[in-house]
Formats: structure tokens, sequence, C-alpha cells
């Protein structure tokens, strides 16, 4: 291990390595015991987005998502970082008019949406983009429409002492088998409580979404709902050509996971149970689509067929001004196998 973990991915050009990137990562089975490792798996960091399929969980166990009638699809974005696509805004403005609110009430901030064709779209109308195109504006929904359902306030349900943040906060805690007194908080990006622990709880969570033999029936009920509404909707969860879209696509129905910010990225393996979380050091996104396939091709997660579909992903050709391939990303996880 070498001071910010192992090196997970070398960036060459012409064959010369000109970067690298660190990183840490935690495997664990459906026990919640470490099987394989990479850097250091004890790593605290804030798992960001990577929470919002855990946080969409009281939605549906507490009768919400059944009162307001939330679809499959309005489900996955709920769960989802998306890139503002007019299937996301239709879908979120749904949810707020379903909860006989709008994007006014939304406190997520503002910020231009992911995807390009949308921003250029906005800008050729001479539009701004709203609270509705903030990739976390489902998350948002669905935290308004638990407060509506529950009879709390919206004013204020971003707050970390409103009780709709305390119901996430129990519930990452339930997930990810850290005491919510050790867990540490900050604030996202979009506003809302952002909760801080290891890389070991975080794969912990993901192996109880895939694995959910052990879970009380209607939490259990709940996941299965809200991995479903991933699994077949997975445009919903990220965007077009985003590596949570095209994981989801391309690998059957064997995968739960979802991205985070600062480079994190968490997965769950249904057949298993076995839960993986991945933490890039420099907070780097171009390293995450190598380190996150080669970890689960390392693991006999993928397929040779799926491997070669997600290849783009993978090991990404660098190209110069011109459009000429010049280099490549390229893994070079090492996992190392637990006692």
């Amino acid at each position: 291990m070498v001071g910010f973990g192992d090196i997970l991915v070398e960036v060459s050009r012409s064959g010369v390595v000109e970067s690298r990137h660190y990183g840490s990562i935690a495997v664990v089975n459906r026990k919640g015991k470490l099987i394989a490792s990479a850097g250091d798996p004890e790593l605290v960091t804030f798992i960001r987005s990577a929470a919002k399929p855990i946080q969409a969980v009281p939605l549906v166990e507490s009768g919400a998502a059944d009162r307001f009638g939330f679809t499959p699809k309005e489900l996955a974005v709920m769960t989802g970082s998306h890139s503002g696509e007019d299937i996301h805004t239709e879908a979120v403005r749904s949810i707020l008019k379903k909860i006989g609110l709008d994007e006014n009430s939304l406190l997520c901030g503002i910020h231009q949406p992911f995807s390009k064709e949308v921003q250029s779209s906005l800008a050729l109308k001479g539009e701004k983009p709203g609270p509705v195109h903030n990739n976390c504006s489902g998350k948002h929904g669905a935290m308004l429409s638990l407060a509506v359902h529950l009879g709390y306030s919206i004013r204020n349900y971003t707050a970390l002492e409103h009780p709709v943040q305390q119901i996430m906060l129990e519930e990452i805690s339930y997930f990810t088998g850290v005491d919510k007194n050790r867990i540490r908080l900050g604030l996202d990006g979009c506003g809302v409580p952002v909760f801080g622990v290891s890389l070991l709880g975080m794969a912990s969570a993901f192996s109880k979404l895939a694995w959910m033999d052990g879970l009380p029936e209607a939490k259990k009920e709940a996941v299965g709902r809200i991995v479903r509404a991933m699994q077949d909707y997975p445009e919903m969860v990220a965007g077009s050509d985003r590596l949570c879209t095209e994981l989801f696509r391309n690998t059957g129905r064997k995968l739960v996971l979802k991205y985070g910010s600062e480079a994190v990225y968490c997965l769950g393996h249904l057949p298993s149970g076995v839960g993986i979380a991945i933490k890039v050091e420099d907070g780097s996104d171009r390293a995450l689509g190598p380190v996150v396939i080669e970890t689960l091709w390392k693991l006999g997660f993928l397929t040779y067929e799926e491997l070669v579909k997600l290849r783009h992903f993978h090991r990404p050709q660098i190209r110069n001004h011109r459009g000429d391939p010049v280099g490549e990303v390229r893994p070079v996880v090492k996992l190392k196998k637990e006692i």
C-alpha cells in the first residue's frame, strides 16, 4: 500500500505512464465479512449519492409510494443522479404534482444539467436550468413526499434536525451497520446531510441491498421494489451513455449499483450477496469506469461478452484534438484476498 491507497489506474500516452490514480476497495460477503480489498478498506469517506437507493427505502416502507401512486420509473429517478434530460425532469415534476407541490418546493439548488445536449437546448431557447434539472431533484422529491406523507413541514426538510433527515440517518446506520452517533456528518452538494462511513460499511450496505434474506419483511419488500425499479429503468438512475445506466443495461439483473460524487462507487451482486465499495482518492471520475469494471471482472461477476460491451468504460482511449488515439486509461487493480 502506498500513501493514498493502492494504484488502481494508470493513464498512458504512447506507452509512457503520465498519471496514476490511487484508491481503496472493500469487498464483503453476504455476512458482512471482508473477503477482498485494495488500499485501505476501512477508509472513512462520505458515501455521497451512492446512498440514494438506501434513502429511498423509507418512502416505500412507510406506504408513501403506494399512497401517492409512484411508478417504478419515478422510484428509479428518486435513486438517481440524473442528467437533467426530459425523461428525468418530467418524472420529477410528476412526483411533485402527485404530492401537491411544484419545483419551487425543491431546496436542492440549481446547476447546469449533466447532459451537454440539454445544456445546449436550454441555451438555444434562452432558458436557464431550474431546480428540477439538479441531478438530486429526484431524491429531494422523495424526501418531500415522505414529509407530506408523515405530516411534517416541507419548509426546512433539508435540515439535519428535520424528522425526514433523522429517518435518513437511521436508515444509513441500519444498512451500513454503523452506530448513528459514529457516522460523520457533512453537507452534500444539494444541501442535505451527507454521511461519512468506512468503505466496509458502504460495501455491507450494498450487500444488504443485494442479499435481502436477513431484512425484516417490510424492508425486504421495499428494497426489492427499489432494486427492480433501478434495473427496469436504468436510464432514470443516470442518463445517456453514463456508467450506472450502461452497467444496468448490459449485465442483466444481477447488480444493484450507484455512483457518488468525488469518485465513490458502490455495488451489490444479487446472486452472491457480495457488496463492493470503491473510492478513488483524488476524486477523479475518469478512473471510476476502469476500476469498477475491472473489479467486477476480477471477482467473476462479468462475462466476457459483457466486458466487451462495456469496453469503452473499461479501457477508455485518449484522443488528441484531431481525434487520433494517443493513449488509454488502464485499470491495474490488484485485489488482496482476505483469509
